[in-house]
């Protein structure tokens, strides 16, 4: 179907789930950008744009069918992550006076909503202008968060193909949320192994380190001279899972991302303070080896419930969160590299 605003939507049945629960994936094309969305887990399954010789590619981690998202759901492939994105350290915090213990799903910590977090549901689509959008209601208690949680993702393909994910939510008792997407980038196509060598630059001059338990210490420590400066263009290395406090200033991307071969660039805009960068060391060849993809998760920092000098994921009633992040693609023009 085309939605009247150039943007061309179809929609399928992709799998039917365990309990009998229909999944659907719907597809978005416009201006060279092919997307595909679940909507189980509001999953992006692939993204599918162009490289300086034409062809397009999948650059984005995907998987075949529903039953590989439910054998594989540990590295959220392309997922919705909420209520709470990243880590909540000791799998607690307090609000309001009153302490509240969510899932522990991490050792003795939350991490990425729980158990069944929002990358496990199936969310509830109708067509909108350019895109779908999806919508699910958290029940108070969920993964132990206080508070019915009416949330939404719009994802639309805008002029020129750039894909954008609106978040919208409100709550009727006090609560915290973080929201992000958790799509795996290899701008050279997701089978061409190890995404690592592709230029990466991040507009962020500080970082919060990090423990071994990748929970933040509560610093804020500058980049200069260090193996987290990307405040120029340079090639991703091994060993991030880091939070990035992002600038926030100027009219530029808080990232991009660039594979000299193809030519594919990737620019990622946001409204949040932080993005999470991760190389995925851990992939184990089933179905990706080490390092196949990279995730740019943009969101509020980890544990900031328990972080009071961190900007703050309390959202309250009468108050709406609103967060959008924008993928654009380009093609950087000349010879492919050596």
């Amino acid at each position: 179907m085309d939605t009247g605003s150039g943007t061309a939507l179809r929609t399928e049945e992709f799998g039917t789930l365990a309990d009998g629960t229909v999944v659907h994936r719907w597809t978005l094309e416009r201006d060279g950008t092919r997307v595909r969305v679940l909507t189980y887990g509001g999953i992006v399954q692939s993204v599918e744009v162009p490289g300086r010789d034409g062809e397009r590619a999948g650059v984005a981690l995907g998987l075949p069918d529903l039953a590989a998202y439910e054998t594989y759901s540990g590295p959220y492939f392309g997922a919705l992550v909420g209520r709470y994105a990243n880590r909540i350290g000791g799998a607690c915090f307090e609000l309001d006076g009153r302490t509240h213990r969510v899932t522990r799903n991490e050792g003795r910590n939350h991490v990425h909503g729980g158990a069944r977090g929002f990358d496990k549901r199936v969310w509830q689509a109708r067509e909108v202008a350019d895109g779908v959008r999806l919508s699910l209601v958290s029940e108070d208690g969920e993964e132990g968060f206080p508070g019915r949680l009416t949330v939404s993702a719009t994802y639309t393909l805008e002029e020129g193909g750039a894909l954008r994910i609106a978040y919208r939510a409100t709550t009727d008792a006090p609560t915290v949320l973080n929201l992000t997407n958790h799509t795996y980038w290899n701008l050279a196509g997701g089978d061409s192994g190890s995404a690592l060598g592709q230029a990466l630059r991040i507009a962020a001059g500080q970082i919060t380190p990090a423990d071994a338990e990748s929970l933040p210490t509560g610093e804020f420590l500058p980049v200069d001279g260090t193996r987290f400066d990307f405040r120029e263009p340079k090639p991703v290395g091994a060993g991030y899972d880091h939070n990035f406090v992002l600038d926030g200033a100027g009219p530029g991307p808080a990232a991009e991302l660039y594979d000299a071969v193809s030519g594919r660039v990737l620019t990622v805009t946001t409204t949040e303070p932080g993005m999470q960068l991760y190389t995925a060391d851990h992939f184990d060849g089933r179905p990706f080896g080490p390092c196949a993809g990279i995730a740019l998760e943009t969101q509020h920092f980890p544990d900031s419930p328990n972080r009071p000098e961190f900007p703050s994921t309390v959202l309250r009633p009468g108050e709406e969160y609103v967060s959008t992040t924008v993928y654009g693609f380009a093609v950087r023009r000349g010879a492919p590299a050596a």
